[in-house]
């Protein structure tokens, strides 16, 4: 492991100027601008410019997101922390995309049906307009488990583009071959709107007091468009759970090399000296990363 993480890209500069959006006048048979408040208290709207990791390859041309690397977000108000503690929106697994959703310029964009490389590169700028680059966590050491509090530089995130081509353009559908099956599949990278059905299927089960560990395969059966050509939903779900294991690692650990997205890992030095292991941990994301003075 490298004690210096050289591919990093600044998804967010320290240096970045913030850019104001002009708030038009009222005019004569014009809509009413909603944000005309904010020039009657002589203040301005900032925005920020967020790189979007799929660069827009696997949106169709019907979308507003199609080839669009870049999207507008204005810095979080009060209005998006009482979204955040909305109790109902936490308790049905839209609190993020909501908040997302009130944070983006263009509110022709859906949010639900973005990647999750994508929301999480908007995610992070939310953050960061909001409360700084700068996320002070605990973590756990990977070999010994000691606690201890690492500051992670949110700005410095290595943003992951797509790199691979969808099978036609402006499609969320790719292609690869199994190893041991030799079986063509289709797959697309999990939007928003997957991950929110995952968390409720979840809670559901919880709910249920169904015990079971089958996020792997959950996971695969949403992923998985089509197998040899076939697109039945049954043959599907009954191939990601009896696909063999070699064939379920491959394709797992394709998607995952392959997906856009923000590196959300960093490099840390254990603080226990019987220890002092360099190992690699993900950013917790408990309820302090929008809420930097609360407890994870």
């Amino acid at each position: 492991m490298s004690d210096i993480r050289e591919d990093k890209n600044n998804v967010f500069t320290q240096d970045q100027t913030t850019q104001q959006r002009e708030v038009v006048p009222n005019a004569p048979n014009v809509k009413p601008d909603p944000n005309n408040w904010v020039k009657e208290l002589g203040l301005e709207i900032p925005v920020e410019t967020v790189p979007l990791p799929s660069t827009g390859k696997v949106y169709p041309v019907s979308s507003t997101l199609h080839n669009r690397e870049t999207v507008e977000i204005k810095s979080m108000t009060a209005k998006e922390e009482d979204i955040l503690t909305s109790k109902a929106l936490i308790k049905n697994g839209t609190v993020i995309t909501k908040l997302l959703q009130s944070c983006l310029v263009d509110k022709s964009i859906n949010v639900s049906n973005m990647l999750s490389g994508d929301r999480n590169a908007i995610m992070v700028g939310v953050r960061i307009t909001g409360y700084g680059s700068s996320y002070k966590t605990s973590v756990s050491c990977p070999t010994c488990s000691e606690i201890q509090e690492h500051d992670f530089q949110l700005s410095q995130m290595p943003l992951k583009t797509l790199d691979i081509d969808p099978v036609s353009a402006g499609t969320n559908e790719f292609s690869v071959l199994l190893p041991k099956t030799k079986a063509t599949v289709h797959f697309k990278f999990l939007t928003g709107k997957d991950e929110e059905e995952i968390t409720m299927t979840s809670n559901r089960k919880k709910k249920a007091k169904i015990l079971s560990d089958s996020l792997v395969t959950t996971r695969l059966q949403h992923s998985i468009l089509s197998v040899n050509g076939r697109t039945d939903r049954t043959l599907i779900s009954k191939f990601a759970t009896n696909m063999p294991a070699i064939d379920s690692l491959f394709l797992r650990e394709y998607i995952d090399k392959n997906e856009p997205g923000i590196d959300m890992s960093a490099e840390i030095v254990c603080s226990n000296p019987d220890c002092g292991e360099l190992s690699e941990v993900s950013v917790p994301m408990g309820v302090s990363f929008f809420w930097p003075n609360a407890k994870s």
